[in-house]
């Protein structure tokens, strides 16, 4: 398979950035995304060419780190589907394919296609725990019985991976779903109704601190997401922290 590729290259947050082409040939179908981008460096190292910068860890679906826009997707053209698990069948032999970074305010880019979502860290860490204990013995988490129903809908939330395709997509930049997803996943539960007031709270207030825009109800973002989180846990953000202001 033969590809023209135009990929974003920028040395460094300071640089202005700009896309460069490539073309390359012998890329197979079996071939996962980031598997034809180690194919394009390696041939770029051996040209004595400077690689293309990018993010990845478990290609697996799982860590999140292996987000890009590529043709004007996150994460490409199939749903529900990590940018490590897309495959290059889902392309033809002669296509061209632009590739980027996160575009956000809040994401900045480190070179390349690698962007700092670091505020995402910060947003869990201002409230996305429990005080519940949870380490080496969990009698107590074992003796609360929580209907199916409940614990199914809390995990759907928890299968977020923090990638941010929904910030990337969404036309305001806002990370109203990652938040989403962290608090719903927890107000769902018994052992996360403890904080749930000073999680909505806190997580909010560092959601705002670290410039991400506000939610227009789009829907663009559960599009977006390589997890399917539902639009609802947005609503249900939103009674918590109304609830919250009645409580703090």
């Amino acid at each position: 398979m033969k590809l023209h590729l135009k990929i974003w290259r920028q040395k460094n947050p300071q640089d202005k950035g700009r896309f460069v082409d490539y073309h390359i040939e012998g890329v197979e179908s079996d071939m996962s995304f980031l598997e034809m981008l180690d194919y394009l460096n390696e041939q770029l190292i051996a040209r004595g060419e400077e690689p293309v910068a990018f993010d990845h860890d478990c290609r697996e679906g799982i860590c999140g780190m292996c987000s890009l826009f590529i043709n004007g997707q996150a994460h490409g053209p199939e749903k529900l589907t990590t940018t490590c698990q897309l495959h290059m069948r889902k392309f033809k032999d002669g296509d061209t394919i632009v590739i980027e970074p996160w575009r956000a305010g809040a994401f900045p880019v480190i070179k390349d296609l690698v962007v700092d979502r670091s505020a995402f860290d910060r947003i869990q860490q201002a409230g996305g725990y429990i005080s519940a204990y949870t380490s080496g013995r969990t009698v107590e988490a074992n003796n609360i019985p929580i209907p199916k129903k409940d614990a199914d809908r809390a995990f759907d939330s928890a299968t977020c991976i923090g990638c941010g395709a929904c910030v990337a997509t969404c036309k305001n930049a806002s990370a109203m779903l990652f938040v989403a997803g962290r608090v719903a996943h927890l107000a769902r539960l018994p052992q996360g109704r403890v904080e749930a007031a000073e999680r909505v709270q806190k997580m909010v207030a560092a959601m705002d601190a670290e410039g991400f825009g506000a939610c227009s109800n789009t829907g663009a973002c559960e599009v977006a997401c390589p997890k399917g989180i539902s639009l609802a846990d947005i609503a249900l953000l939103n009674r918590e922290f109304i609830k919250s202001e009645m409580e703090i």
